[in-house]
């Protein structure tokens, strides 16, 4: 199981919110290029990267310092965030981002996730956010009448390259995953499942790898930050012999 360190970006700046309130942040570093270094130096092999501003907005925000990032590491690196037309999805890819996330168009644009999976198969991640168990768009300012397991089904003949899912009320709260909310989705899905929000502690992981061989990996961002998880030992804790 990967563990992917998140680096989310506010006005340039790397910065952790609580619940994805844009007013509720804390800010980790003026210098995105040094943390990406930073983790991949500690053994990451891909890094998460979230344009906070882009995901409200509708449009990306943090460009430079997403490029400065793509410039300074050598590890895999997937972005998400404000990536609602196919000119934006080519601009990332070819600037050599392995994989972006799609998550307000996934709802609201289904046309433009058709294209964006045929023309560049598995390289296409579903931001699958949810709160209470129904899917968050625009930045999470908004949360639809569609349930997240509804959605997985309705999506599950495209080229998809992984399901990134969030539990929004644990995001930033260091207060565990999900487990049975990532249970349903990894049982609902033929996707390789990505899960989010709230792992805090070597246990967790070690929950999350135990929901079997659907989940790829974890993003793990405040407990990094807080000094709260290792992330040395995070990666030896979900590898096979940890």
């Amino acid at each position: 199981m990967l563990i992917i360190p998140a680096i989310d970006l506010k006005d340039g700046r790397c910065v952790r919110l609580r619940q994805g309130d844009m007013a509720a942040e804390t800010v980790y570093s003026e210098d995105v290029p040094s943390v990406a270094r930073k983790w991949q130096q500690a053994g990451a092999g891909l890094i998460h990267v979230v344009d906070l501003n882009g995901a409200v907005d509708g449009e990306p925000r943090n460009l430079p310092q997403i490029e400065a990032v793509m410039q300074t590491v050598s590890v895999k690196v997937q972005v998400g965030g404000g990536i609602r037309t196919m000119a934006t999805v080519r601009r990332y890819l070819q600037a050599g981002v392995s994989r972006v996330v799609l998550g307000t168009a996934a709802l609201t644009d289904r046309a433009f996730l058709e294209q964006a999976c045929r023309e560049f198969p598995r390289r296409i991640l579903l931001g699958l956010d949810a709160r209470d168990g129904n899917v968050a768009i625009k930045g999470w300012t908004a949360v639809s009448e569609t349930r997240a397991i509804d959605l997985l089904k309705e999506l599950a003949g495209y080229e998809i390259g992984a399901v990134i899912y969030t539990d929004i009320s644990r995001d930033g709260m260091l207060s565990g995953p999900n487990i049975p909310a990532l249970k349903e989705v990894a049982a609902y899905t033929s996707f390789p499942v990505i899960a989010s929000g709230g792992i805090t502690r070597v246990e967790d992981l070690q929950a999350v790898r135990s929901l079997g061989p659907r989940i790829e990996g974890a993003i793990v961002g405040k407990a990094l930050y807080d000094g709260k998880l290792d992330l040395r030992a995070a990666i030896i804790a979900a590898s096979a012999g940890g």
